[in-house]
């Protein structure tokens, strides 16, 4: 899969993740199938069809035509799109400290002692 160079990445707007994780799950795809994936309220057709075009406009997803019609396919992946972003994050909210990062969960409650063991041993585990 094409990956993009660091940096000319434009983050997703959350509609636009939303599309993405849909698109990134089955592989290729076309609007109609994008729509059926969609749950809850889904936005109209032809609403879809522009946030996927914005999508392709980006960078993110390209297509293949079959008449008139297009069916989408990623060039960037998942893993690389949340690398990029996790970086970001980490850099501009927690000063590129992974500790700081880890140690906002635990304040929040979001992690758990076990789940700290558990990444403790995977750190371990790695040396």
């Amino acid at each position: 899969m094409f990956e993009m160079k660091t940096g000319s990445m434009e983050k997703l707007t959350n509609k636009e993740e939303e599309i993405m994780k849909i698109v990134w799950r089955l592989k290729k795809a076309f609007v109609k199938e994008i729509l059926a994936e969609i749950p809850g309220d889904k936005p109209h057709y032809n609403t879809l069809s522009t946030i996927v075009r914005n999508l392709q406009e980006k960078g993110f997803v390209d297509h293949e035509a079959f008449g008139n019609t297009h069916r989408y396919f990623p060039v960037i992946s998942m893993e690389h799109y949340r690398k990029r972003f996790v970086s970001t994050t980490l850099a501009d909210y927690f000063g590129n400290s992974y500790k700081d990062l880890v140690s906002h969960f635990a304040r929040e409650e979001k992690i758990s002692v076990e789940e700290l063991r558990e990444i403790i041993t995977l750190i371990e585990n790695k040396k």
